[in-house]
Order: structure tokens, then C-alpha cells, then sequence
């Protein structure tokens, strides 16, 4: 008998399929971070169905969906709001910006300036929004989906090291295999509207069972033995000598919640440490910063990665 979680991962699996080809490992992670209430980093190159996973897991979740596109002069009103004068009320109006929303894409964030990059950070870690004095809240399930180009192409900023350790997980979208892009064809290459069809199929997902599955997550037990390998792990990125900047605290709480959700979705009580590596590229990755040296060799981070959980001893 299926869980609460396991059947919203079957059920996203199926209603983000009818738009999203070859994206089980992206589903996957989906699943942990909404259960997780964290953010989520989407990397790849233009045209590779990003914003279209967006907007088809918004459409399932049911909540309201805003859209920002990062460009060079966007800038923190336009994201959080501005207040505006009513002739009649004779008083200035706080019209609230598309951060208000349940799910909010942001699309090439990296595009954006430093300014509407920080202004981000408030909203993604505390769930709401300071406007002149006033701190207004953000819905319960807020959750920030954002696309981010490969940093060498013209016209992207790196996102500062503050704002890559509130996104929970980073996935990275490669080309699809060739039998999967022989079906991305079959199904968007025939009429134009295609896309915007298949969006429109994409079912809601019944309002108690992502509840159900967070109480399921919180009944997984992690022991002192995998709390340490965690910190093993940690402490390991932290005297790496191709880093100079390692896993943080707040990555250590979000390695921790995914790898008990991992656990939950395939029916154990308890965490294992293949849990533990099974998430740790999404969690770990883009929160490291490589020395000058190692970015010169080539390395890259999720190389980096791979050489922490090898060195680093798993609990029996």
C-alpha cells in the first residue's frame, strides 16, 4: 500500500508528464522540496523546457502563479510591490508585485542586477517582504522556482554566495537523450500552440495530500550515526583544499530534510546513507565556491562533490 508521499510523487510524475519529457530525477526533487517547503535552482542552457516545468508544477499545485523574467533593469519594486496614490481615498495604496503568489518563477534570475537578486532574499528565507517599514507576509507555501543560464553566457550575474544557500536544491537540466527529444518533437513540433494545450491537461493535486505527505516525513527517524556522517561530510567540504567556501549550516538542516524525505519515499521509517547520497549533489553543489586554482583545472562542483561523499566514511 502506497504512501501519502508516494502517491504525490506518482501524481506529479504523471500530470507533469503530459508536458515534461525524460524529467524523473527533476520530479524527484520537485517532490522533496515542496514537501521541505524549500526553493529550487533549475540550471541549464536556453531551451531546454525549464520555464515549462515551472509553470506545469504550478498548474498542479493549484496555487497562483506569477511569472518575473530577470533582466539587467529589473529592479526590487517591480518584484515586491510599490505604493501608489488613490484619488479616492486620498491615500497611498500598497499594490502588491508577483512575490505574492503560492509558486513564483522566476525566470534567468542570473540575469537580473545584484540589487533585484538580494531583494530575493528576504522573501525566499523568511517568507515575506519589508515595503517602507511594514513587514507583510507571504502565503503559507511559498515557494521561489528559478532558472538560471551557465554563468559564462553574456549577460548573466553570478548569483552572490548568500542567495544560492536559500535555494534547498539545484537541478541541473542537460540535453535530453535522443529517444526523448524524437518525443519532445512528436508532441510540440506540429502546431503552435501545442505547449499552452498540454498545460491546460495538467490536473490539480488534491488539497490534503502534500499535508499528509510533510506528517509522513516528520515520522522518519535519523539516528546519531547519520546525523554524524552528515557532519562529516560538512567539515570535510569546510578543509577541502579545492574550496574556498564549504557546506553551510543551513545546507547541513536542508541535506538532512531531503535525505528524509528520500528515505520516506521509499517506505522506510529510518534514514540510510544512501539517502544521504542520493540528494547531496541537488543540496551540496551550488552552495560551494571553488578555488581560482580548481576552477582553472576544469573542476566543477559536482566533481567536487563526488570526491566528498568518496573520502568521506559511511556509517555501517
Amino acid at each position: 500500500m502506497s504512501s501519502s508521499l508516494q502517491e504525490l510523487e506518482v501524481f506529479l510524475r504523471q500530470e507533469l508528464g503530459r508536458v515534461i519529457v525524460g524529467a524523473d530525477a527533476s520530479i524527484r526533487a520537485l517532490v522533496i522540496a515542496l514537501v521541505a517547503r524549500g526553493h529550487v535552482l533549475v540550471q541549464g542552457v536556453p531551451g531546454l523546457g525549464k520555464t515549462l516545468l515551472a509553470k506545469a508544477l504550478a498548474r498542479a499545485l493549484g496555487g497562483e502563479f506569477k511569472r518575473i523574467q530577470g533582466t539587467p533593469d529589473l529592479m526590487p519594486s517591480d518584484i515586491i510591490g510599490v505604493h501608489v496614490f488613490e484619488d479616492e481615498r486620498r491615500a497611498f495604496v500598497f499594490r502588491p508585485g508577483p512575490l505574492f503568489a503560492d509558486v513564483v518563477l522566476v525566470d534567468e534570475v542570473n540575469r537580473a542586477g545584484p540589487k533585484t537578486q538580494s531583494a530575493l532574499l528576504e522573501a525566499m528565507e523568511e517568507r515575506q517582504v519589508s515595503v517602507e517599514r511594514e513587514v507583510l507576509a507571504l502565503p503559507e507555501d511559498f515557494l521561489v522556482l528559478a532558472t538560471q543560464n551557465p554563468r559564462e553566457f553574456e549577460g548573466t550575474y553570478p548569483l552572490p554566495e548568500s542567495q544560492l544557500d536559500r535555494f534547498m536544491l539545484r537541478i541541473d537540466v542537460s540535453y535530453p537523450e535522443r529517444i526523448a527529444e524524437t518525443e519532445i518533437l512528436a508532441r510540440y513540433g506540429k502546431t503552435l500552440t501545442a505547449s499552452r494545450d498540454a498545460l491546460q491537461e495538467v490536473g490539480t493535486l488534491p488539497a490534503a495530500l502534500l499535508e499528509q505527505a510533510r506528517m509522513e516525513v516528520d515520522r522518519v527517524h535519523v539516528s546519531e550515526a547519520i546525523t554524524g556522517y552528515v557532519l562529516d561530510i560538512a567539515q570535510a567540504s569546510r578543509t577541502q583544499a579545492r574550496l574556498s567556501l564549504g557546506l553551510s549550516t543551513r545546507g547541513v538542516i536542508a541535506l538532512v530534510k531531503a535525505a528524509r524525505t528520500t528515505a520516506a519515499l521509499r517506505g522506510s521509517e529510518f534514514v540510510a546513507p544512501d539517502d544521504v547520497k542520493e540528494v547531496a549533489a541537488w543540496v551540496i553543489a551550488h552552495r560551494l565556491v571553488l578555488t581560482p586554482e580548481s576552477a582553472l583545472e576544469g573542476m566543477t562542483d559536482l566533481q567536487v562533490v563526488d570526491r566528498l561523499l568518496a573520502e568521506t566514511p559511511a556509517p555501517r
